[in-house]
């Protein structure tokens, strides 16, 4: 089967997008092997409609939207992308795809620790994903490296389970939302450490100290804690469109215009992948990078202005 539409990743971009070129009435297949970081928060507060939620449950309501539209998803790994005359090839750990156009939405993977003993420490203290681990920190210190709204969000998390909080960032000012701040702020279980980085983490089998560094002064001490959550954003996923010829930003970010198309004719890109969300990296505007894109998939397909 040839389909007018092979949509990479089942985050917010590429569901919203399915969404819509179902209704377009397009032949289309959703390829994801799992959830995006969407999932791994621990509330949303800032989606219309939706005072209060978790990633995981607006995740699943995403999913479920897209599912009852008729839209086809497959939980595969994308693994190579390439041409077969006017067509696009997406191959997987499990079988290969035709379609007519594309569209890559795989998003980011988290930044991880430029810290020799982080392979040492992870899964043993050392955590990606405080809705995924905090609940081992029961009563317990920890550590969130970062600044963004990632960062305080972790820390606002794990401050309902840890004993104490602290929150690290390299900056003397947070970079989050003002809402985020000033609840953390008000949060008493929260120690925010300006200015300084976590030089070391040292432990015998898991994590039980980390060495920070004060950046301003140079000068370096250690804090007892029992695990450190990394929270400095994400590096782009998009190694594998560059097969095609899509050109990126010396960051990795897919070049798009306003209607999300790249510089090869078919290949359309959407959510934090892009230049498009850059440095506002949110759900909504995910989304409606996602819908945008698959009226720009219909509007090529059908040849209409």
């Amino acid at each position: 089967m040839i389909y007018d539409v092979i949509i990479l990743g089942a985050g917010p971009a590429g569901l919203s997008a399915a969404v819509y070129t179902t209704r377009y009435n397009l032949d289309t297949l959703v390829i994801g092997k799992g959830p995006g970081l969407m999932a791994e928060a621990d509330e949303i507060c800032n989606y219309l409609g939706f005072s209060s939620i978790s990633g995981s449950e607006m995740d699943s309501k995403f999913r479920e939207h897209a599912e009852n539209l008729g839209v086809e998803i497959k939980r595969e790994e994308v693994r190579k992308l390439g041409k077969d005359g006017d067509f696009f090839i997406t191959k997987t750990d499990k079988a290969e795809y035709k379609s007519r156009t594309l569209v890559y939405a795989l998003g980011g993977t988290k930044r991880r620790m430029p810290l020799p003993e982080e392979e040492k420490f992870r899964g043993r203290g050392l955590s990606y994903c405080a809705t995924c681990d905090g609940a081992f920190f029961r009563d317990k210190i920890v550590a969130v490296t970062g600044g963004r709204n990632s960062a305080v969000m972790s820390a606002l998390m794990l401050s309902r389970l840890a004993k104490k909080v602290y929150l690290i960032y390299r900056r003397d000012k947070l970079r989050a939302f003002p809402s985020l701040i000033k609840k953390m702020e008000e949060n008493e279980n929260i120690e925010i450490i300006f200015n300084s980085n976590i030089k070391e983490i040292k432990g015998d089998k898991t994590v039980e100290k980390v060495v920070l560094e004060n950046l301003k002064t140079g000068e370096s001490s250690e804090m007892a804690v029992n695990g450190v959550f990394v929270e400095f954003g994400h590096i782009p996923n998009s190694d594998l469109v560059k097969d095609l010829g899509v050109e990126t930003t010396d960051k990795g970010r897919i070049n798009v215009s306003k209607d999300m198309s790249t510089n090869v004719r078919g290949v359309f890109a959407a959510g934090d992948v892009t230049t498009g969300s850059s440095e506002f990296e949110q759900v909504v505007t995910a989304a409606a990078d996602g819908a945008i894109a698959a009226r720009s998939v219909y509007k090529l397909i059908s040849e209409v202005d």
